[in-house]
């Protein structure tokens, strides 16, 4: 079962169900059917909040599942309403937040869930205010798809850049082009390490929205060590209570494992893969953005 040679057998079904399909009207009637059904509950569902998988599904325009009683949050906030008490005092020092940052829970529907091994790398640029983020994951994680992950195309990883400007060095506020759009990063909240000061944990926030109405949220648990425990985590999700209405609990947040000591994979799949350069159009992707 595991992804180590030619898929012959799922090749071979896959050429059946296919013309089964084609070759029968009703089944492709039924198939259409099916998949306008799934894709018109799926986002119906997702943009009320009643979702089963609020992480992966929650469109975010602007009412996300609140308690009774409770109203939503509309549009976009300020930085200082979702920024901790600490951090607002703080003068931060964008040299101490380079380096590799390594993200341990995130709300994105964009991205899917099964991700793993995600990374920031942050590089000052000489100006010391804007800065290259090499945002770096492998997907699907060996948890998530045990049988399957090793001939993933990005089962090696995927690396895309992020460009960031900070108009006031001393705030933590970014201004940050990745993916096609602009978008304000905020650090709503840090650790420092209170022997050296060094930044050790961080959480970062993003929201877009559009006339108004929230369109997108992400947000990113980071801590400088690759694996941390679960006392360390819930500290991170009572530290962003400020961004709850906008994704920051467990319920709208997946979790990230990650693999020290990774070896290279090598296999059927990944010489099909380079075979096709499918890694040459990762790069350019990347290089896209």
């Amino acid at each position: 079962l595991d992804a180590v040679g030619p898929p012959v057998a799922f090749t071979l079904l896959s050429v059946l169900v296919t013309n089964a399909v084609l070759s029968s009207r009703p089944a492709r009637a039924a198939l259409a059917a099916f998949v306008a059904f799934w894709f018109s509950t799926t986002v119906t569902a997702g943009v009320a909040g009643t979702t089963s998988d609020l992480g992966s599904y929650n469109l975010a325009l602007d009412d996300a599942p609140f308690p009774a009683g409770q109203s939503s949050v509309r549009g976009c906030p300020a930085f200082d309403q979702v920024a901790s008490p600490q951090i607002q005092k703080l003068n931060f020092d964008v040299a101490k937040y380079q380096g590799t940052w390594y993200e341990h829970a995130y709300h994105d529907w964009t991205q899917f869930s099964e991700v793993y091994d995600t990374s920031l790398e942050i590089s000052l640029a000489d100006d010391k205010h804007t800065w290259i983020d090499i945002f770096k994951v492998k997907g699907p994680s060996p948890t998530r798809a045990p049988h399957s992950w090793r001939g993933s195309p990005v089962a090696m990883g995927a690396a895309y850049p992020l460009y960031g400007d900070l108009p006031d060095v001393r705030i933590p506020v970014i201004n940050e082009l990745g993916f096609g759009n602009y978008f304000p990063n905020f650090v709503i909240d840090l650790q420092t390490d209170p022997v050296t000061g060094d930044y050790t944990e961080a959480i970062q926030f993003q929201c877009l929205e559009a006339g108004g109405v929230r369109v997108f949220e992400g947000i990113n648990f980071l801590s400088r060590k690759s694996q941390i425990s679960p006392s360390e985590l819930d500290a991170m999700f009572e530290r962003a209570k400020s961004i709850a209405p906008y994704g920051g609990t467990r319920e709208q947040m997946h979790l990230v494992e990650h693999v020290d000591n990774f070896q290279p994979i090598q296999n059927w799949w990944q010489d099909a893969w380079r075979f096709i350069s499918f890694d040459k159009l990762l790069e350019l992707i990347a290089a896209d953005l």
